[in-house]
């Protein structure tokens, strides 16, 4: 390191080789005094002898010299010093280049957390997730994404398995806690054995739950998340070994799982064991997530064949009870498709993440183009500069580096102003951004996102500056001499980079003003469409569950939720209540099985399309908005009274009957050996899972009924969403009201999931409104830049042309004449940078596809409207230099040039 010594120390360095020559010197003069030469002779000869001091002293200096970086530090100084001379055009540099950087710093902080970090899971990338389709399974795709896990499948898959180290199944969902405070409903992961060891998280504290508190009927243990712990105990380590009372049972806390960890996506409060009872299992009852870890070196390829040889031993060792054919799954064609855990988690947010980033990358390339065209303006003024210089001997390549450091201080610069804004920005789009968003709370800026910052802010510097360097750092010092007076006008081929730079700016604002364009489109399609509820700003929605441990009976069950139906009625306000299993777009699991026909016939062994199920109570329909397209609704007294009937979706009448109306009167059933119901009424179609999605066909069941999941006794569904209509929805006023109406029925129901249908709605369509807001964002930034770049690039050439126009106007021209001339000028550029752009726009929209709903990726009148906007608003951007240099007394221009 004595190089780095020496850079240091240069200045003591320079101090003792000075003292040390005049020591030498002084020493010789001494000598010569001795002789008997006068002092004065002694001096002078010895300076002869010697030589010139000062070029001893630089030759002696050159050996500690590093010349290149001796070199950089000084064109660093210099540009430091250059931009410094010029603080107007340096600030605004700055801010257009720390605004560009800033929103690519925080865009991408998100794509590298939610996309590019691994989990947060030791071996992350030995994760997977047992994901299967089932083709042949028609009407399963409406509603679900593939096929889950059954308790069975779990069973003979983590018996049978060859490629994994641990497997198990899990499931979320809810239960109510009481004894700590006021009733509270809490998010919960139930669990088979071998989750918590694929995942390999080791608690806070306790322990996992392990084989033996899975036994049916055994001890009830749970755990707890961080978070829960937290809030509800106060972080208290003596919480193990204490009892937790859900569903109004007690059970024993084990564990405390650490800060951050997570069920893949889904958050959670408490852990328990799902303890399925192998005696009880059956081929069906497909609802739960399977994850697992795979051996070393085994492979997807090679796991999916290993399900697919387990499938028939699945078939062979459970069935769907006496008489049942165990192979008749086979005619859903099961296939599994195990993909990595992250990208179970992430899912397709992926597209939209790199979309965004897409078009926050466009606006930094119309920044750098701005800056470029400010840069070359710039480097053109300093022409007899880097004339002098270079005929003073400095050569091309060291100006060139000299303009190049420059242009990348400014840059590094920028970026580091810009890494600053970006932690403003990443707060900002975590607060835009979609909740359902994977991965949200480890969105940050980390040491990746900070070098992509610092390699972006270089290769800006390097990319403003390459430009006008190797443009005008050329050797051409005589010419430039020589033309250092009078000039006359600028020639095309002068103006030919500033130009091509104005038409890159307007085609990429064109692509990014498209692109807003078509989601604009979008979110106005999707505001004609029915969700299958009205008014949902006056809609109130809440979840309310009536554990078997605390009501057994289901009668019971129905009579205090409908109790509870009739105390919301009474609140001051309320126009009506009921309730339903799922609201529509609350993103719940969903309940679906085969339905039967009583007038259709069906070949022997096979399976009817499935259809998604709803529960209902009488009055839901009514209160939620959605419209009787045929029949009548529910009554009370059928419910009660056990009636066999049932309502339908309108798509599923249509494609049954052919018609809303030939449906009433028809029996159906999940399967022939129960009794058939009589569908009484037609609803309208809802989106169950957002309005971009197709509707799907459901069957709405009475909420007390037999044979509710299948071939068995009486039954209601505990679990329900109560949706009260209300002008005074959403105020804390009116939810105190709701809650103590509750109370007054049972104290100790929680409610849960408090909001109204408008939330709901927004948070179904908040993808497409982040993308609309980026999208937004970004055109609004090109369009902005586009146009100071077109008013730039036109103001830069009136002024060059200002003696070229006064003789025109004095010799008789017409101010009309020069405008209409500037103004071609202008439109020629405009045009072919609209004409560029829509060529691109053409190609990259179709990226977006998956995104748009009613309006296609190459939709004319977006095409259309964008170009003529952008053409209008840069024309008037030409008119306004061109107009001013037209008012210049002719005599003044020439007096000034």
């Amino acid at each position: 390191m004595n190089w780095l010594k020496q850079l240091f120390s240069r200045r003591r360095l320079h101090c003792d080789l000075s003292e040390e020559i005049q020591a030498h010197l002084d020493e010789k003069v001494e000598e010569l005094v001795a002789g008997g030469v006068s002092r004065k002779e002694a001096l002078r000869s010895a300076r002869r002898q010697f030589g010139n001091l000062t070029l001893i002293e630089e030759n002696s200096r050159e050996v500690w010299r590093l010349p290149r970086f001796e070199d950089l530090l000084l064109d660093i100084r210099h540009g430091l010093r250059a931009l410094g001379h010029n603080p107007v055009f340096t600030a605004v540099g700055l801010l257009t280049i720390a605004i560009g950087i800033a929103a690519n710093t925080a865009v991408f902080s998100v794509v590298n957390s939610v996309l590019l970090k691994p989990l947060n899971y030791p071996k992350a990338e030995e994760l997977v997730a047992l994901h299967q389709v089932a083709p042949g399974a028609d009407g399963l795709a409406d509603f679900e994404s593939g096929l889950l896990l059954s308790p069975s499948m779990y069973f003979t898959y983590s018996e049978q398995n060859q490629t994994f180290q641990s497997l198990g199944v899990w499931g979320a969902g809810t239960a109510n806690v009481t004894g700590l405070a006021e009733p509270e409903q809490i998010r919960t992961v139930g669990l088979t054995d071998g989750v918590l060891q694929a995942l390999r998280v080791a608690p806070q504290i306790g322990r996992w739950l392990l084989q033996t508190d899975q036994v049916p009927g055994g001890p009830q243990r749970v755990m707890l998340s961080y978070g829960y712990w937290q809030t509800r105990f106060g972080a208290n380590p003596a919480v193990i070994g204490q009892n937790l009372i859900v569903d109004a049972w007690p059970r024993e806390i084990v564990g405390v799982m650490p800060k951050g960890f997570q069920f893949a996506d889904a958050d959670f409060d408490v852990i328990a064991p799902l303890g399925f009872d192998r005696s009880k299992a059956i081929l069906a009852g497909f609802g739960f997530h399977g994850i697992a870890r795979l051996k070393p070196g085994a492979t997807i390829a090679e796991a999916n064949a290993d399900l697919t040889r387990m499938l028939p031993i699945w078939m062979d060792s459970f069935s769907n009870g006496p008489g049942s054919n165990s192979h008749i799954y086979e005619t859903w064609r099961i296939t599994p498709m195990i993909r990595p855990l992250k990208q179970e988690v992430i899912g397709n947010v992926g597209e939209l993440l790199w979309v965004v980033m897409g078009v926050i990358g466009m606006v930094m390339l119309i920044a750098c183009a701005n800056v470029t065209n400010l840069l070359l303006a710039r480097v053109e003024g300093r022409q007899h500069e880097l004339a002098i210089r270079a005929a003073l001997g400095a050569s091309w390549q060291r100006i060139v580096r000299g303009l190049l450091v420059e242009s990348v201080m400014l840059g590094l610069i920028g970026g580091a102003a810009g890494a600053g804004l970006a932690y403003a920005g990443v707060r900002l789009l975590v607060a835009i951004g979609p909740s359902n968003l994977p991965r949200l709370n480890e969105i940050a800026i980390d040491a990746r996102t900070l070098g992509f910052t610092l390699f972006l802010s270089a290769l800006s510097g390097v990319a403003l500056g390459l430009i006008p360097a190797l443009k005008y750092a050329r050797p051409r010092a005589g010419s430039a001499l020589q033309s250092v007076g009078r000039t006359i006008s600028a020639s095309r081929e002068r103006h030919r980079a500033r130009n091509t730079l104005v038409v890159g700016q307007v085609a990429m604002a064109l692509v990014l003003l498209v692109s807003a364009g078509l989601m604009i489109r979008t979110v106005a399609a999707l505001q004609k469409v029915d969700p299958g509820f009205a008014d949902p700003r006056h809609l109130q929605a809440m979840r309310i569950s009536i554990p078997e441990s605390l009501i057994p009976q289901p009668e019971r069950v129905m009579r205090i939720q409908n109790e509870v139906v009739d105390k919301l009625t009474g609140i001051p306000g309320v126009q009506s209540a009921g309730f339903v299993s799922g609201m529509t777009m609350e993103g719940l699991d969903t309940a679906w099985n085969n339905i039967f026909a009583q007038d259709k016939t069906y070949a022997q062994d096979t399976i009817p399309p499935l259809r998604m199920f709803k529960y209902v109570s009488p009055g839901f329909l009514k209160t939620a908005g959605a419209q009787l397209v045929a029949g009548r609704e529910l009554t009370w007294t059928e419910v009660y009274g056990l009636r066999h009937v049932a309502m339908i979706s309108e798509n599923l009448a249509r494609e049954m009957w052919g018609a809303p109306s030939a449906a009433l009167g028809k029996q159906i059933t999940e399967f022939p050996s129960m009794p058939w119901y009589e569908v009484i009424g037609v609803v309208q179609d809802t989106r169950e899972r957002g309005l971009q999605e197709k509707a799907p066909e459901i069957v709405y069941w009475p909420s007390l009924m037999e044979n509710l999941y299948g071939p068995g006794p009486l039954g209601a569904v505990r679990t329900m969403t109560f949706v009260t209509r209300s002008e005074r929805a959403g105020t804390e006023a009116f939810l105190n009201e709701v809650r103590q109406a509750v109370w007054s029925v049972n104290s100790d129901l929680p409610v849960a999931s408090v909001r109204t249908m408008r939330e709901v709605y927004d948070k179904s369509a908040a993808r497409t409104s982040f993308t609309l807001i980026m999208l937004g964002i970004a055109a609004a930034m090109a369009l902005v830049l586009a146009i100071i770049g077109v008013y730039g690039v036109i103001s830069y050439m009136m002024s060059q042309r200002q003696r070229e126009i006064g003789i025109r106007l004095a010799l008789g021209a017409q101010a009309r004449d020069v405008l209409r001339m500037v103004l071609t000028q202008g439109a020629k550029l405009v045009l072919l940078g609209v004409g560029i752009g829509t060529g691109a726009a053409f190609g990259l929209t179709r990226l977006m596809t998956n995104l748009l709903y009613g309006v296609t990726a190459q939709d004319p009148l977006t095409f259309v409207a964008v170009a003529a906007v952008l053409i209008l608003v840069a024309i008037v951007a030409c008119y306004i230099p061109a107009r001013g240099v037209t008012l210049v007394d002719p005599i003044t221009a020439l007096r000034q040039e």
